[in-house]
């Protein structure tokens, strides 16, 4: 974990005024990667009393306008957000439990930056976004859901229609 006097030197290096909500802010996304926005508020707010939601909206976008930290969005997901920039690494995404982890991309050459050679336009790739979708272990191990109202989330819906 960066300490203070990191975050404050990756602000500055960045162009920014050090203020207590983007120290609060980065240092929640280094602290919780993949988190949400709700739980980096919370984590945030933890570190500085009173910051608002909209303050936290808006950090969040000046550090991924400035690349400091990564916005990513699965689909069927809301944004998380991760400290990890600039080395073009992949995620995981459990499909029953939405749990989401990193994976490196290859070594050397990276496969993922090069189209196929019919696609030669000039276009010149400097990131490739691979989401690789499945079950985790945790999940592996439990038996698949036969009944959509067995998937947690679809209970979660039924049971707010039912209400």
């Amino acid at each position: 974990m960066p300490t203070t006097s990191d975050l404050e030197r990756v602000l500055r290096g960045a162009g920014l005024r050090v203020t207590r909500p983007r120290l609060a802010v980065l240092d929640a996304v280094h602290a919780l990667p993949h988190a949400d926005t709700e739980a980096l508020i919370e984590a945030a707010r933890s570190r500085v009393d009173g910051v608002s939601h909209q303050a936290v909206y808006d950090v969040l976008r000046v550090l991924a306008d400035k690349g400091l930290v990564r916005r990513i969005q699965p689909q069927g997901s809301v944004a998380r957000y991760e400290a990890r920039v600039h080395d073009n690494h992949h995620h995981r995404v459990c499909r029953v439990c939405g749990d989401i982890s990193d994976v490196d991309c290859a070594t050397g050459q990276a496969p993922c930056l090069t189209p196929t050679p019919d696609v030669d336009d000039g276009f010149v790739v400097d990131e490739a976004e691979v989401i690789y979708w499945g079950r985790c272990r945790s999940c592996t191990s439990a038996p698949a859901p036969t009944d959509p109202s067995a998937d947690p989330q679809t209970t979660v819906v039924l049971q707010q229609r039912e209400a």
